[in-house]
């Protein structure tokens, strides 16, 4: 796919996905703002998958939807 998109034009086109970024462009606190969309899907696993399988050296991996507020992130 590799389209170039700012963060709120990948949660618009990919509303509730997981969303792998190459290239990602960040502000000085590390947050990401613009990158090339590379993969997206529902299923978060499917997208490490690729991650792993494209082998980048900078990449970015977002949620678009919204964190239920009992979930646990862990990185």
């Amino acid at each position: 796919m590799e389209t170039y998109l700012a963060v709120p034009e990948i949660k618009a086109k990919f509303d509730s996905e997981w969303v792998l970024v190459s290239e990602p462009q960040t502000n000085d606190n590390l947050e990401v703002q613009a990158g090339k969309v590379i993969f997206h899907s529902k299923d978060r696993d499917e997208v490490y998958r690729e991650a792993i399988k494209h082998h980048l050296k900078h990449f970015a991996l977002l949620y678009t939807g919204t964190m239920a507020k009992d979930m646990a992130i862990v990185l």
